[in-house]
């Protein structure tokens, strides 16, 4: 938190005060998963894909990328909520990235986009064009010399001894 800048911007009255966090248990696992639905908004997994949970396991329905075949998997309940907890966005963000023109699967070019906001709202959207550095050589970590370029192998590649 120093490292980011945000340490000094805490008011230091805040580091005096005592925090209760609420941890209490909330019963079997089943209680936990209706617990835990109503704060996250199609996310990770829907109630109708988990199986059942018994003996501390959570069974749920998946499909692999690129097939229909439903499967199903048990994980303990500790790396079932782990997992869970990957897809549940920070307080503050919202989920838009697969609707209208940032969709994978939108036809209208960005350029389209732009021209038809210039044109609604009668100003300029200038695109700042990146500044692309030069790669820096390798160096020898040795002798400090310049490593000339021989050869790309891919893996499983065979190697032949053979130099121009």
């Amino acid at each position: 938190m120093k490292g980011e800048g945000l340490f000094y911007q805490i008011p230091s009255d805040v580091w005096n005060q005592s925090f209760n966090a609420n941890s209490q248990a909330i019963g079997a696992s089943e209680r936990s998963i209706k617990y835990l639905a109503p704060y996250v908004f199609k996310v990770a997994i829907s109630n109708s894909r988990i199986v059942k949970i018994q003996d501390q396991k959570a069974l749920f329905k998946y499909r692999k990328n690129k097939s229909n075949r439903w499967r199903s998997t048990a994980l303990e309940g500790i790396e079932f909520i782990r997992r869970f907890l990957q897809h549940v966005l920070p307080k503050g963000f919202m989920k838009v990235r697969y609707y209208g023109f940032l969709n994978p699967t939108s036809s209208i070019p960005l350029d389209k986009i732009s021209s038809l906001i210039e044109l609604s709202f009668g100003f300029e959207i200038t695109h700042s064009k990146p500044k692309i550095e030069p790669p820096h050589p390798l160096t020898c970590p040795d002798c400090g010399g310049i490593l000339k370029y021989r050869l790309f192998m891919m893996p499983g590649q065979i190697f032949q001894d053979r130099y121009d």
